[in-house]
């Protein structure tokens, strides 16, 4: 690391984002995968129950929320966050995630599905209790001696449907789909600025027809500020403080969301250059399809919207002002 001045950082941030800012990238981040042709692809379906949608339990229902006891399994090492994976007393395989991203991804995982996309089935548990559990080489400091720890998302992995691989933003098969651009407002309504593919998921599903769920697997990087910020990271004043809609011409909106890496005297040029090639992700919307988002967005009630906020561990002040926020967000869409 070296002290740079904000002259040279200016000029890199300025050419690196001419570069990649605009247009989608070219290549797929090395190691990601796909598999087509298994099974009909599929990334949003219209959610004509949404009114009645529990978005308090979300997509896996008060059926599957998490019950004891749990025995550890195994840690997981990928990812920035702590995981750990654990087994119920029916055998069901959970993925427990440790740190700031429990809260805000299991509310986004509500709001996703409630929209009409995919999401997996997240559940935030302020106090998990682990039976024979294991050093951590990550997080250890924040589990107790009794294999106790507090505020964790817990992800259920169903035996109806198999990792089948990842998807790219800008080389999937619904490229330019309504759809596709709807889940990208929805991202920066929510402010989740960790787009990378490698977050991206194709779940396979039992079944004839099957079916090749398209989903974002990986919303911890949400309701916090609008870029690369891990002070900021799921805090609840920074995504209410932040601002939605960056410009708006007669047929494109851009937004906030993702924003490039905070300018800072110490840098690390390959993340930030990383992340500068995520930002076409939040341009160039269609006026149309922003507006559309906010339709769908709209058909959640006040309570609904409350609900995803309540079951994520917010403080009952947080879940009002967080609500409204998104409420305002909303409305800003609607009058595209």
């Amino acid at each position: 690391m070296y002290r740079i001045s904000n002259a040279c950082i200016a000029s890199t941030l300025l050419a690196l984002s001419l570069l990649v800012a605009v247009t989608p990238a070219k290549n797929n981040k090395a190691g990601v995968k796909t598999v087509p042709g298994k099974g009909v692809p599929v990334l949003w379906r219209d959610p004509s129950d949404i009114a009645s949608r529990d978005l308090f339990y979300g997509p896996g229902g008060k059926a599957h929320e998490p019950k004891g006891p749990f025995t550890f399994d195994k840690e997981d090492p990928d990812g920035s966050n702590p995981k750990c994976d654990v087994i119920d007393s029916d055998g069901v395989h959970w993925r427990v995630k440790i740190g700031p991203e429990a809260r805000p991804e299991t509310v986004a995982s509500r709001l996703v599905w409630g929209a009409g996309y995919f999401a997996n089935e997240d559940y935030f548990v302020p106090v998990l209790h682990v039976q024979k559990m294991k050093h951590l080489r990550r997080g250890n400091n924040l589990v107790s001696k009794d294999g106790t720890v507090r505020d964790v998302r817990m992800k259920r992995h169903s035996p109806d449907e198999k990792k089948i691989g990842t998807w790219s933003w800008s080389k999937g098969p619904f490229n330019g789909t309504p759809e596709w651009y709807g889940l990208r407002v929805l991202m920066a309504v929510m402010n989740n600025w960790d787009l990378k593919d490698i977050n991206n998921a194709i779940y396979l599903t039992a079944g004839e027809p099957a079916e090749e769920r398209y989903l974002v697997s990986d919303l911890g990087a949400s309701f916090g500020s609008t870029g690369l910020n891990w002070a900021l990271k799921g805090k609840p004043s920074a995504y209410c403080d932040s601002k939605l809609i960056k410009s708006a011409s007669e047929d494109f909106v851009d937004f906030y969301t993702p924003s490039a890496p905070a300018v800072n005297f110490y840098l690390n040029f390959p993340e930030m250059a990383k992340r500068i090639s995520l930002l076409w992700l939040g341009k160039h919307i269609p006026r149309t399809n922003a507006r559309w988002m906010g339709t769908q967005l709209a058909r959640l009630s006040p309570s609904q919207i409350r609900n995803a906020f309540r079951a994520s561990g917010y403080s009952p002040d947080e879940v009002e002002r967080l609500s409204q926020t998104m409420e305002q967000r909303i409305a800003e869409l609607q009058k595209l």
